[in-house]
């Protein structure tokens, strides 16, 4: 037999305990990030721990005929999902299936009738006056008294008009006092508000004819005054109920981030300008004054009219009362102040914005106009009990294919199980450090057809082995030594290997693209647990086995050990042997 090439193979033979060690290090790091994380077991999905699973169908709009799209479609998985996690919910699901189905999973301790009212329905988008901001919970400054600032240094302007270079700062000099009484003026003066009323808090207060009328608007200013005040908007549940049961046509008090991050508190006046009014948003670079990113907005006839009379009353204020609120489903998405009536039927909002910001604020503005609805198609609740007890079973079928694989070994391999078995627990022990850290990486929930990938990944790991171990014994077959086998059999065996996870790999990969919902959880493990084994192969059962084929158990073919000649029917050793002499002619003697 021909000597090993200096390099790769002597190496492999003689340091087969640095790929153990680098593959249990990974392993403790692995396991440390994982207590670190605050996450020690894989995230659980609904059909495991519990929850309601909704499916929504879409519906066209009358006079919408090709409604139903896939950018209508990604749009209203947008909204939806910024609603389920207004609701405070960090763990819902809400994606595609087909081309007309949006599934809504979401885990238990939800209110699922207050999820399946917010999901179902078309998105609120309205364009409210403010009459008072300031910066909200921990992060607000220490004077108590609400600034008049502004949280954007955005702009609304007409399009001819150039980007604002300056943001709408307040005057340090503003008191708590003399805002309370303008906010509190403001909401007398539209103490009965229509639709198409201002609620400027320029605008000149008409005393009320009715007594009564007046001192009920003057009520619930002070109440609408006092939620504004105890609104912290840095907690996630005052948040979702900030503004709850108010109309469009009632001031209210809201939530958003500013420029900085930081959560302000708002309140704003009746609604002036809905969703449906914008005609169409985008987000366009401006290339002729290389100002940056900045988003345009044509409205409808209606709407235009409509902008251009809130626009001309806040024109006439002071900041943070020439800003207009854009709200969607009661969050504050921007804040843009204007300095004059924009009139021509479009505007633009320009500030600092990058290119993602300015993306995401026009896909907002569309929101109001969706042209589709939908309506329910399933509700499916699965109690924590259920899911308690399908986890249950199919731990129960896992733990049974491990122990018919672990049999199978010891009783036909016997002493290469003790190879075998470490590998598997190595791969079970990656593979749960891995899901319990994409949990709360990645939002991966481990659902029941996660499990059974995992299930199926047992065998694929465990024919990994054997297609080893089958190797090894064929070059025993052939007359040689373990040692020289174990090193002839691993490229070919290398080779099966790769070629066979890449085929598990590629079936996983597309199952994983062409499916949505649970069948992704089964298409992801088994993706994941393939490319496990090929690690724990390359790492550590082929440097273990390198090892203890030096040991004398293995080395002199004992019958425990799997690797017995006679057992496997091997050759005898080649010998070259001498040529027998001719006879001698008894004449010639």
């Amino acid at each position: 037999m021909a000597a090993p090439k200096k390099g790769r193979s002597a190496s492999a033979q003689s340091r087969p305990g640095r790929s153990l060690a680098f593959i249990l290090i990974a392993i403790a790091a692995l396991t440390g990030g994982m207590f670190l994380s605050g996450h020690p077991t894989p995230r659980l999905g609904i059909d495991l721990a519990g929850g309601t699973s909704i499916t929504l169908t879409a519906k066209n709009e009358p006079g919408q005929p090709n409604a139903i799209n896939k950018t209508n479609m990604n749009t209203a998985v947008d909204i939806m999902n910024r609603r389920v996690n207004g609701l405070g919910v960090s763990e819902a699901e809400v994606q595609t299936q087909g081309s007309d189905n949006i599934i809504v999973n979401i885990p238990k301790g939800t209110n699922s009738k207050e999820a399946r009212d917010q999901v179902g329905t078309t998105a609120k988008l309205y364009f409210r006056p403010v009459l008072a901001t300031e910066v909200s919970g921990a992060a607000a400054s220490a004077s108590p008294s609400p600034s008049a600032s502004s949280s954007s240094s955005s702009k609304a302007t007409d399009k001819a008009t150039e980007k604002a270079t300056s943001s709408s700062s307040p005057s340090p000099t503003s008191s708590a006092t003399s805002q309370g009484r303008a906010v509190t003026d403001a909401l007398k003066a539209d103490s009965t508000p229509s639709a198409s009323s201002s609620a400027s808090p320029s605008a000149s207060s008409s005393a009320s004819p009715s007594a009564t009328s007046s001192a009920s608007a003057s009520a619930a200013a002070t109440k609408l005054q006092a939620q504004y005040t105890a609104l912290n908007c840095a907690d996630k549940a005052q948040r979702a109920k900030a503004g709850e049961g108010s109309k469009a046509t009632d001031p209210t008090v809201a939530c958003g981030k500013n420029s900085s991050g930081q959560w302000q508190k708002y309140i704003l006046g009746p609604a002036e300008v809905s969703g449906t009014d914008i005609k169409s948003a985008s987000a366009v670079f401006d290339t002729q004054s290389a100002a940056g990113w900045k988003v345009t907005m044509e409205f409808t006839s209606g709407g235009s009219k409509k902008f251009a009379n809130i626009t001309g009353k806040l024109a006439q204020n002071q900041s943070p009362q020439n800003q207009f609120a854009i709200v969607l489903d009661g969050d504050v998405v921007s804040d843009p102040f204007v300095q004059q009536a924009l009139t021509g039927g479009s505007a633009e909002i320009s500030g600092s914005f990058d290119q993602t910001e300015a993306q995401s604020l026009a896909n907002m503005l569309k929101y109001g106009a969706l042209p589709l609805t939908f309506k329910e198609s399933s509700v499916t609740t699965v109690t924590a009990a259920l899911g308690g007890e399908q986890l249950h079973a199919g731990l129960i079928a896992g733990a049974i294919g491990l122990g018919l694989v672990v049999i199978y070994l010891v009783v036909y391999y016997r002493g290469l199980s003790i190879i075998a078995i470490p590998s598997l627990l190595v791969s079970g022990a990656l593979t749960y450090v891995i899901m319990a850290l994409l949990g709360p990486t990645i939002g991966f929930a481990l659902n029941l057809p996660a499990v059974c990938g995992a299930i199926v990944a047992i065998g694929i790991t465990a024919d990994s082995f054997i297609v080893f171990f089958e190797r090894i014994r064929d070059e025993i077959r052939e007359g040689r030594s373990l040692r020289p086998a174990v090193e002839r059999a691993w490229p070919r065996a290398r080779r099966t290997i790769l070629v066979s996870d890449f085929v598990s790999f590629l079936a996983a990969a597309v199952l994983f693209i062409v499916t949505v919902g649970k069948v992704q959880g089964f298409a992801f493990t088994l993706g994941l647990t393939t490319v496990l084994d090929v690690v724990v192969v390359f790492f550590f059962t082929k440097p273990l086995m390198t090892l203890l084929a030096r040991r004398k158990f293995y080395a002199s073919g004992s019958k425990w050990s799997g690797l017995d000649p006679k057992a496997l029917g091997a050759k005898p050793p080649l010998r070259r042997t001498r040529r027998p002499s001719a006879p001698v002619d008894p004449k010639e003697a």
